[in-house]
Order: structure tokens, then C-alpha cells, then sequence
């Protein structure tokens, strides 16, 4: 019996060798595998010079090629900096193209060719049908030609075949790749099982493992770790919840025998909630200082979209019980501020017993479809003056409500029973809403007869007769209206027309209604006063018989020529939309366009100086001198980036600032160099006007000018006058020496050494007088006043930020009109005109969070300050963009991105609690007063950027 057992014994023990022999085997082997896959994702991160992101990869389970080169999986790495991101994607675009060459060269069994065809740069399947045969034979073995050849020849011609065959080689790339996973893992399993054995055979007679394991053997077996599949989340709320407010669940953290497992930061607990591609950041919280709550982890987060939200709960990359979920938002309670009315920028036209619909998009405070009350009448109403200012209850109280749950809009129905001009605005619990001021013109059935005949007409010219008030000694005058224009003319000799001024049919030009010596007798008729400015030049009062005919028939030209809403995005289209209809007779065919890189501006002024309109419509076909490479939009599309960049550029001397700072707004150069003529800044506007016919031909062809010019020069390009207070955006050195102590002095009071005059002096870069020019007649002996300093600030803006560049201006606006109608332009004002040329840019939050100055101190500035930058994390790409726009003037960040944004952006606390943000864009600098939520600042952000953005902060 003794040997009996001694022999079972030794069975046993060699037996147990055997199998953890066997064991150790397989896990080398298997562990080598991965080891190798691994390392070659190591390798490739290092040589695109990446290696910082390995720990960033293995934590996500990013860990082969394939995996590298699918975008989907990139996906899940947390947001990077914007030229971080950049470069990451451009080197998985490469590693793709590599791996499908790879399997397309096996599927034809010549995966030996490989690194042959990458000693000739040939890279991707574009390579391979581009490389020739006589190229391939110097390289190739004799005896693999032949397959290569045939290969080769087997590729599709068309760029969707070929892109078809490229996707189904990927497809094959990545399952291969799973194929190979599966079986690594399963053999690891076996493994896994076998070491379990011995792992349950040791726990009986060892205690632990290693005092550096994680885990001992003896909580493996019975169950004493936390496990994620046993954790579950409790949430806070019912569904649907209504966006906006502060959301929190709970995940309670259990181990896997069900006891519970106090969470701590080692554990890993991730939060990802996402709504389609936008991620909405969450603020974590680990146990509440109760022992007895230890396992509980609270999450909150706000969300500002309507809609069904995907949330993801993962503790050490496995998800717990149930994850992800799905939970639904929906919009809030109607917002007057944010609601709209679908209707013109300008004044409405009705026509006398007629009803008239308009209709009002409610929206809620973060500017989602709200549904309307049950009684869309109880909460609208609108309220209508005649021109003396006297309520219409009757008419007022005639308007008819009606809600449609189809179109998520309500319908406003309005007669109006007489003829006349009258002011309406609608509110919603006496709240005036977004754009709901307007004027009516409201038409006999006869006038808007006579309106549609003179727009139908082929006349260009439609002629009313006036009297002239003011400027100057009252006479009759003729109002020629086209569709282009405003032109008030004089009699000479009672009978032959002269001009005195002429205002552009844009949105700038305002039409105020007054009626005749300021009562309502004449309204009746049509008749009454109207004053006409545009902010450029000095006002005109007239007096109009047919002054209704007149204001309809300006309303009607000025819709059709800025396409309706006033909102950006349908400016916007219908911008594109008339591009197109303007050059729709030339076709976009391939030109081709031969530069020279090192000499890329000349050689590119050289080779379009002979191009008719015709030809800078169609599509460019760029090659450079002296590289290879076939243009299938990519060439195309660095040849507009390079160019528009060196033209630009500050050190090219084209454009330049006004002061020396890197990050500073360039302007035209009137100091340029000698070899830098009219010509350039016209080749500068032709550009950008391609770049915009490019972009609303759409698609791939949409072209973007990274380029960061002043606010005045933008003015300048859509026909508005400049005033001092564009120097705050454009020369803050100036602003900050001269201008702001002007306002801030008593000149009346001045010391005799501080007079000013209205002279201008301009000095060299060594600081010496080179030139005084008076800014009105006499300007060196008369003194500036108090009553007159706004006078001088102006006339100073318009000498240095207008008047020295004019010839430069010019030259660029022949240019940008050879493409772009000027008409186009003026519907938009300048911060409009920026995103429309430059796009919205690329702020990434990251990237503005690391390279920000936060001033201040306390547990409520830090609270503060947290919020913000959730805030930010959260906002769209153009909600980004205006906030930049907003604390820095410009939408668009230097080409180093936040790092080269000098002076640096700053974060500092306002001595009040409560009101709006305040930007000073001379320091790039935003003030944050006291919120007593999350909700309430991010409501004055937005507010802010939205509604605010056109004023100056002032310190």
C-alpha cells in the first residue's frame, strides 16, 4: 500500500511537471506572438515620431497594424491636440494603404515583392498603377514579372472600382487580423485553463503569490476582486429628462462573490457619453467621505442636445452590467431670446385684405426645436404701432396662433385691413423674441400691383419723385432704384439729372420711416418721410409722395439679393447658390497649371497672368516642377494651401500687422518692398475668390483661406466706413497709448502741452517724423474738444486703416469682384465674412486648455474655471470659433495653433456675479463674473458670443 501511494505520488509530481512544462511552452510561444504584434505597433508609432502615445494605445486595446490603420479605432483614444490628431491620422491613412498592398500583393502570391516596391516609393494600388513596367523590370526577378505584370494590368481603371477593390482588401486585412487574434486567444485559453489547475492546485498549499501581484490566489478562487460584469449603474432620473439640467447616476461596484468593492482612482472607472460624433464630458466622483458608500461612484454631466444619448460605463476596459445605455433628452420649455421668426432682414411687404401667414420657430435655451404650448395663442402674441408710435389693440388682438406638430413650428396669420407702414413685434410671455421687430409696408391691391409691374419690368432703373430735407438746402430730387443701387439725383436746369449720392441695396443700408412732420396724416396716402444711411456716408432725409412704393420696391430688390433669413447659415447658401447660378455658363474642366515650388508665388502669377474669368472657373490641374505625382485633388488642394499661406504670410511683407507681435492681424502693406506691385494684392483677391467658388461648387472642392486679417480690412471689402474702435482688434498698441487715453481725458482741461490737433503724424521704424497731414482743412490750428474727439478718432481710423491702404485695397477688391459679385459680399457683416472666407478653424480644447493663463484663486474661481472648460469641451466647432472670435477678434488661431498666440489667452474673474463675460482683445483676454451653476454660464457664454460679439471691451 506504502509503494502504492509513493508511486501515485511520483505520477502525480511528474505528471504536474509535464503539464507545467507544457504550459510554460505554449505561453512563450503565444506570448511571442502578441510580444511581436506589439512591438511592431511600437515600431510604427516611433518612426511617424508618435512613441509618446504607446501607454495611450495599450490602454485602449489598440495593439496591431490593423487596428492602427482603422479609423473607428482611433476613434476611442481621447481627444488629442489638433496637429496631434493631424499627424496621427495621416500616418494610419499611410499604414492603411501599406497593409491593403501587402494583401493585394498576396492574394497574388508576391508578398516577397514587398519591400522591393518600397524601395521604389510605391506604397498604395494609386503606386502600382502608376509605376511602369520598365521601372518594375530593373527591380524585380525575372521569374515574378510575369505575375507582376499581369497584376498589375488586372487593376481597375475607374477611381470607384478601384476604390471598391481597396475596401474589400482591407475587409480582408482586418478579418485576417481578427482570424489571427482568435486563434491566439484561443490557444491562450487553453493555456489559461491548463494554468488554472495548477493555480487551484497551489491555492490549496500556497497562501498568495508574489507581494507584487495585484490579486492573491486565494481572492481568485473565491471570488474576493471586483469584477465589472457584477457592477450596475442606478440613475437619477425618469426618461425622457429635458436637456440642461445637471444630470447624476450612481455605479455601485460590487466584487464578483456580490460583495461590495470599494472603488478607488487604480480601478479605472471610465465614463463615455456621446451623442452621434460629439462626446459630452462627465465629472466623476469616488465614494462621499461614508465608509458605508465606499462601492458608489456618482457621475454627473450636462447635455445641451435634444436627442438619444449613448452612455458608456467600462472599469479597467470591461464594461459593466448592461453597458452602454441609451438614454433619451428632450428640448426644454420655449426661449423668447432664442426663438425665431422665419421671415426677411428687412421690412415685410403685405397687401390689403390679404392674410398673410409668417411663421415662428420656438426653440428652448440651448437653441433645440421646442414644442409649443397646448394654446400656441396663450404664450404669442404681437403687438402693432402705426409710425406715431400708438398701439392697434384691434389689429393687434386679430392675429391667429396655430401650432404644427409636423413641422415643429408655430403659423402666424395677419390681415391687415388699411393701407399704411406700421411697426409689429412679437413675444412670448411678453418676452420680444429673437428677430420678431420688424416693419409691415402694407400695400393698396392696386400699388402692389404697380410693385410687381416695375420689379417684372426690364427697366433697370425705377424712378420715384422726392424732395430732398437734408443734407443741404431743401429741393426736388429723382430715386432711381436697380438692382444694385440706390440713386438720389439732382436737376440741373430743372430737367437734366445729376448725382449727389448713391447708397448699395445691402443689409447695411437702412430705410427709417418717419411720417410727414412727424404725424400720421400721409400714411394713408403713401406719402411721408424716410431717412436713408448706411453707416458710410452722411444720412438723407427725404420726402416721398409714393414713399411706401418706394420702400416696398427696396425691400423686394434687397431680398433678392441677399436670399432672405438673416441667420449666417442661409447667407450663406444662398451666397453658394448664386456663385454657382453667376458662372454656371463655364464649365469646370481640367486646366492644367505648371509652378515651381521654390518660387511658388511668381511662378503661380506667371502661369494665371493671361487667365480669362472662364479659366479661373475651371479646375485646376497642379503640378510642380520637377516632382512626380499625379493630381487627384491632393496637389490641388496643397497648391491653394501653400499659396494662400505665403500671401499672407507677415514675413513676406505683403500683408503685415501693425505691431510686431506673431500672433498680430495683417493688413495690405502700404510701405511694401520695390519688387511687390498692385499686381500681387489683385493675384491675392483672385485667389480668394476662387477659393470661395471652389467652395460652393462643394464637396471635395472646398477651399479655406488660413489667413488672420484685420477687422477694418474686412470692412473695407463689404463697403463699411471704419471708426476708431476697429484699433482695439487691429493695433492694440495704439489703442492702448492713444485712443483709450483720448476717451478717458478732459481735453477741455488739458495741460497747453497736451493739446491735440487735427493733424496726423507718421513716423519710420527708427521713430522719426516723416510726414503730418491735417485731417481737415486748417487741421494744425484747430484744437480737438471734447465734443469733437470722437470726430478726430474717426478721421484718424479712416487715415491709418483705410485711406494709406487704398490703392492696396483696390488692386485686391479687382481681384476678389473678377470671381465674386460685390453685391454677394455685402450681406454679410465682417465677422460674418471671416468664417465664410476662413472657416471656422480648428480650436481644439486640449489644445487651448494646456497654452491658457488662468488668473485668480479660491475653491469658487477653481469651481468656476472647471466649468468653463466643460463648457468649452462641449461646444460645437463654430460655438468654438466665436468664442476665439470674441476674446481675440479673429476666429482663427496662428498655424503653431494656441502656443503661438501671443499674448497668451487669459482667464481672469469679473468683480461682478451673474452678468455676461467681457473680452478685451487687446490682451486676448476673458473676464468671468460669478455663476451659481453650470447652466448660467453656459447660457451668458453663449449669449455672448452670439449676441454680443460686435461690441469692444474696454478696460
Amino acid at each position: 500500500m506504502i509503494s502504492r501511494n509513493l508511486f501515485s505520488c511520483s505520477n502525480f509530481f511528474i505528471t504536474m511537471l509535464v503539464v507545467f512544462s507544457i504550459t510554460i511552452l505554449a505561453s512563450f510561444v503565444l506570448c511571442q506572438i502578441i510580444v511581436d504584434e506589439s512591438v511592431l505597433v511600437d515600431d510604427w508609432l516611433d518612426q511617424n515620431e508618435l512613441g509618446e502615445y504607446k501607454q495611450l494605445f495599450r490602454e485602449h486595446g489598440i495593439s496591431t497594424l490593423s487596428g492602427c490603420g482603422t479609423p473607428d479605432q482611433l476613434d476611442r483614444l481621447p481627444e488629442l491636440p489638433a496637429a496631434e490628431e493631424k499627424r496621427l491620422r495621416r500616418a494610419a491613412q499611410v499604414l492603411q494603404q501599406r497593409l491593403v498592398l501587402r494583401q493585394w500583393l498576396s492574394t497574388h502570391k508576391l508578398q516577397h515583392v514587398y519591400t522591393k516596391l518600397l524601395s521604389l516609393d510605391v506604397t498604395s494600388l494609386e503606386d502600382v498603377y502608376w509605376l511602369e513596367d520598365t521601372t518594375a523590370r530593373h527591380v524585380l526577378d525575372p521569374k515574378d514579372f510575369g505575375s507582376w505584370s499581369a497584376a498589375r494590368h488586372s487593376l481597375p481603371t475607374g477611381k470607384e472600382a478601384l476604390q471598391t477593390l481597396k475596401m474589400e482588401l482591407w475587409s480582408t486585412v482586418v478579418k485576417n487580423s481578427k482570424h489571427q487574434d482568435a486563434w491566439t486567444w484561443g490557444g491562450m485559453l487553453i493555456v489559461s485553463v491548463s494554468v488554472c489547475g495548477l493555480v487551484t492546485l497551489a491555492a490549496m498549499t500556497q497562501p498568495s503569490l508574489a507581494p507584487e501581484a495585484k490579486h492573491s490566489l486565494l481572492q481568485y478562487v473565491t471570488g474576493k476582486y471586483l469584477h465589472p460584469p457584477s457592477c450596475r449603474v442606478e440613475w437619477g432620473w425618469e426618461e425622457p429628462q429635458v436637456v440642461g439640467e445637471t444630470m447624476c447616476f450612481t455605479v455601485l461596484c460590487y466584487q464578483r462573490n456580490g460583495q461590495p468593492y470599494p472603488i478607488c482612482d487604480t480601478d479605472e472607472l471610465a465614463v463615455s457619453i456621446s451623442h452621434g460624433t460629439r462626446k459630452v464630458q462627465a465629472v466623476i466622483e469616488l465614494g462621499c467621505g461614508d465608509p458605508a458608500q465606499a462601492n458608489v461612484a456618482r457621475v454627473q454631466f450636462t447635455v445641451r442636445t435634444a436627442g438619444v444619448y449613448l452612455i458608456s460605463v467600462t472599469i479597467g476596459g470591461a464594461g459593466v452590467c448592461d453597458s452602454p445605455y441609451r438614454k433619451w433628452f428632450v428640448a426644454g420649455r420655449v426661449e423668447a431670446r432664442r426663438s425665431r421668426v422665419r421671415r426677411p432682414l428687412a421690412a415685410l411687404v403685405w397687401t390689403a385684405r390679404s392674410p398673410r401667414a409668417l411663421h415662428i420657430h420656438p426653440r428652448d435655451r440651448y437653441d433645440n426645436p421646442a414644442p409649443a404650448p397646448p394654446q400656441p395663442h396663450a404664450g404669442f402674441s404681437i403687438k402693432i404701432n402705426t409710425l406715431t408710435g400708438e398701439l392697434d389693440e384691434k389689429l393687434s388682438s386679430s392675429a391667429v396662433f396655430q401650432y404644427d406638430s409636423v413641422n415643429q413650428r408655430v403659423t402666424m396669420t395677419l390681415c391687415f385691413p388699411n393701407a399704411g407702414v406700421y411697426k409689429a413685434a412679437i413675444y412670448y410671455e411678453d418676452v420680444l423674441l429673437h428677430n420678431g421687430q420688424f416693419d409691415c409696408i402694407v400695400l393698396t391691391p392696386s400699388d402692389a400691383a404697380t410693385v410687381q409691374r416695375n420689379l417684372s419690368s426690364r427697366r433697370h432703373n425705377i424712378t420715384f419723385e422726392a424732395r430732398l430735407l437734408s443734407p443741404g438746402r431743401p429741393r426736388r430730387v429723382l430715386c432711381c432704384l436697380n438692382p444694385k443701387q440706390l440713386i438720389v439725383k439732382d436737376y440741373m436746369f430743372k430737367f437734366i439729372p445729376k448725382r449727389i449720392t448713391s447708397f448699395r441695396l445691402c443689409p447695411s443700408t437702412k430705410l427709417i420711416m418717419e411720417p410727414a412732420g412727424g404725424a400720421a396724416g400721409g400714411a394713408a396716402e403713401g406719402g411721408g418721410e424716410v431717412c436713408v444711411e448706411d453707416g458710410v456716408q452722411e444720412a438723407v432725409r427725404l420726402q416721398c409722395a409714393q414713399r411706401d412704393l418706394l420702400a416696398a420696391c427696396f425691400t423686394h430688390l434687397l431680398l433678392d439679393n441677399c436670399g432672405g433669413e438673416d441667420s449666417f447659415k442661409n447667407k450663406q447658401e444662398f451666397f453658394y447658390s448664386e456663385m454657382r447660378k453667376a458662372h454656371s455658363k463655364h464649365p469646370h474642366d481640367k486646366l492644367s497649371l505648371r509652378v515651381t515650388r521654390a518660387d511658388l508665388i511668381r511662378s503661380s502669377l506667371k502661369a494665371t497672368k493671361h487667365f480669362t474669368v472662364a479659366d479661373w472657373c475651371k479646375n485646376f490641374d497642379v503640378s510642380f516642377q520637377g516632382e512626380q505625382g499625379v493630381d487627384w485633388g491632393g496637389v490641388r488642394r496643397e497648391w491653394f494651401t501653400q499659396v494662400c499661406a505665403q500671401l499672407f504670410d507677415a514675413r513676406r511683407a505683403l500683408f503685415v500687422p501693425f505691431s510686431d507681435a506673431p500672433a498680430a492681424l495683417v493688413h495690405p502693406n502700404p510701405a511694401r518692398p520695390p519688387h511687390l506691385k498692385l499686381k500681387h494684392f489683385e493675384f491675392a483677391g483672385k485667389m480668394v475668390g476662387k477659393c470661395l467658388y471652389e467652395s460652393a461648387l462643394g464637396g471635395s472642392y472646398r477651399q479655406l483661406v488660413r489667413a488672420r486679417l484685420t477687422r477694418s480690412f474686412r470692412a473695407q471689402l463689404i463697403g463699411l466706413r471704419v471708426h476708431y474702435k476697429y484699433f482695439e482688434q487691429d493695433d492694440p498698441e495704439l489703442y492702448l497709448s492713444k485712443i483709450k487715453y483720448i476717451l478717458e481725458t478732459d481735453l477741455d482741461a488739458a495741460e497747453p502741452e497736451l493739446e491735440l490737433y487735427f493733424v496726423e503724424e507718421e513716423y519710420d521704424g527708427a521713430g522719426q517724423l516723416v510726414n503730418t497731414c491735417e485731417l481737415v482743412p486748417d487741421g494744425a490750428r484747430t484744437r480737438v474738444r471734447n465734443s469733437t474727439k470722437l470726430q478726430y478718432l474717426d478721421l484718424v481710423a479712416q487715415r491709418r486703416l483705410a485711406a494709406r491702404t487704398r490703392a492696396e485695397t483696390d488692386a485686391f477688391l479687382r481681384g476678389l469682384t473678377l470671381l465674386v459679385p460685390d453685391n454677394l459680399l455685402a450681406i454679410f457683416d465682417e465677422n460674418e465674412l471671416e468664417l465664410l472666407v476662413c472657416g471656422t478653424g480648428e480650436a481644439c480644447a486640449a489644445d487651448w486648455r494646456a497654452h491658457a493663463l488662468v488668473c485668480g484663486a479660491g475653491r469658487d474661481w477653481e469651481r468656476l474655471v472647471g466649468w468653463f472648460w466643460a463648457a468649452l469641451s462641449n461646444f460645437s466647432t463654430e460655438e468654438r470659433a466665436r468664442l476665439l472670435q470674441f476674446t481675440t477678434g479673429c476666429s482663427q488661431l496662428p498655424p503653431g495653433g494656441f502656443q503661438e498666440l501671443n499674448p497668451r489667452f487669459q482667464l481672469s474673474p469679473a468683480p461682478t456675479s451673474g452678468a455676461l463675460p467681457t473680452a478685451h482683445t487687446c490682451f486676448n483676454q476673458l473676464c468671468l463674473p460669478h455663476y451659481d451653476s453650470y447652466e448660467q454660464l453656459v447660457r451668458a457664454l453663449l449669449w455672448a458670443i452670439n449676441e454680443g460679439g460686435e461690441g469692444f471691451g474696454m478696460i
